[in-house]
């Protein structure tokens, strides 16, 4: 996937614009390295907002196939939410990908359930026109 094609849209609320940069570079180069070499993520969206006096609130989301997922982190630095709401991301998507790689454990592809099938299509065999 070359990077025109995975966009990432930021949003801070109440935030410095140096701070803002400085959050958006971290999360545009943990997510690009994250969709890099996968067709599986298509762009994310990541929202820092400000919601109490002494809390942020980090929300990241990824667009994938087959599924979005996201992440929300509470803490009093923007930078510790977003660094924790990118970790919880990026394991999801780890996961999700890991489980989709064991084709073995999908359904329909358990030895038994193959077996029962070819027994199945061998006592009735498929009509032909």
């Amino acid at each position: 996937m070359n990077e025109l094609e995975f966009t990432i849209e930021f949003n801070g609320e109440d935030l410095y614009e140096t701070t803002e940069a400085a959050l958006f570079r971290e999360a545009d180069s943990r997510l690009r390295d994250l969709a890099d070499g996968h067709s599986d993520l298509i762009g994310s969206a990541v929202t820092i907002r400000h919601p109490a006096a002494a809390i942020y609130e980090a929300t990241v989301v990824v667009y994938g196939r087959p599924e979005h997922l996201s992440a929300t982190e509470k803490d009093s630095d923007p930078a510790i939410a977003l660094k924790g709401a990118l970790k919880a991301i990026e394991r999801q998507v780890r996961q999700r990908r890991d489980k989709l790689r064991k084709t073995w454990e999908q359904p329909g592809n358990h030895p038994v359930e193959q077996e029962v099938m070819e027994v199945i299509l061998a006592e009735n065999p498929p009509e032909e026109d």
